[in-house]
């Protein structure tokens, strides 16, 4: 989650400006990244929040809105917020709001159900991220569920590319320890973490039991930690 004039400039050319060699090499269709994270979204939320159709998501950074088109049959209401207005204007069909500022949501409290924040974490200045993570938890219903998604810094291919790629300059990688230590602080509590992005597409696609047989071992391109809100809490306004 960079400063809003980077990412405006981004906006236009920005599927373009992922095309790093090494990246673009590990899948056939760049649509891959988001479908495999919503596989394994909807695999952990068929196992802890199975019944959806009434239910509130929020994609933190969402962009042009990809990973919400994926899974927006699936809930009563999908949203999303960024940075860059750029962006939010190219999220045609969507709700998607303009977020103001890096720790602030524009939200009501205890307004959604699940909270996504999909490699946005490394874009946001250490200072902000346990405020952001306040906030996601100030916005989650309680027993709400917010999931992070980042860059694996355990894995030498994952930061050759992130270092190769114009759209992450700014980037600062962090670990599942640190992204369930942000977590905590902002009173969620973890409940596991996946290790996934292994295997190129064309592997997954024809033995996708080898990745997650692996999702335990920290060393996939991405992981993802899953952290609930307690039953008790309620937001703040």
């Amino acid at each position: 989650m960079s400063p809003k004039p980077e990412f405006d400039r981004y906006a236009q050319k920005y599927s373009e400006l992922l095309q790093v060699p090494l990246r673009h090499g590990f899948v056939r269709d760049e649509k891959f990244y988001h479908a495999r994270k919503w596989i394994l979204m909807a695999d952990f939320l068929g196992r802890h929040m199975p019944r959806r159709n009434d239910l509130a998501w929020l994609d933190v950074g969402c962009g042009k809105g990809e990973l919400l088109n994926y899974g927006r049959s699936h809930f009563g209401r999908v949203a999303g917020c960024d940075l860059s207005r750029e962006m939010v204007r190219e999220a045609s069909g969507l709700e998607v709001h303009l977020q103001e500022a890096p720790a602030v949501l524009p939200f009501a409290a205890a307004s959604f159900d699940f909270v996504t924040a999909v490699c946005v974490y490394h874009h946001v200045e250490e200072p902000n991220r346990i405020p952001l993570t306040r906030e996601i938890q100030r916005i989650l219903r309680p027993a709400g569920v917010f999931c992070m998604i980042e860059h694996n810094p355990f894995n030498p291919v994952t930061r050759l590319i992130v270092k190769q790629c114009p759209v992450d300059v700014d980037a600062h990688l962090l670990t599942a320890v640190s992204a369930r230590r942000y977590a905590r602080a902002a009173g969620l509590n973890p409940m596991e973490t996946q290790y996934f992005l292994y295997l190129p597409e064309k592997h997954y696609a024809r033995i996708p039991w080898m990745e997650r047989s692996l999702k335990h071992v920290p060393l996939g391109g991405q992981y993802a930690i899953f952290a609930q809100k307690g039953f008790n809490e309620r937001g703040t306004a």
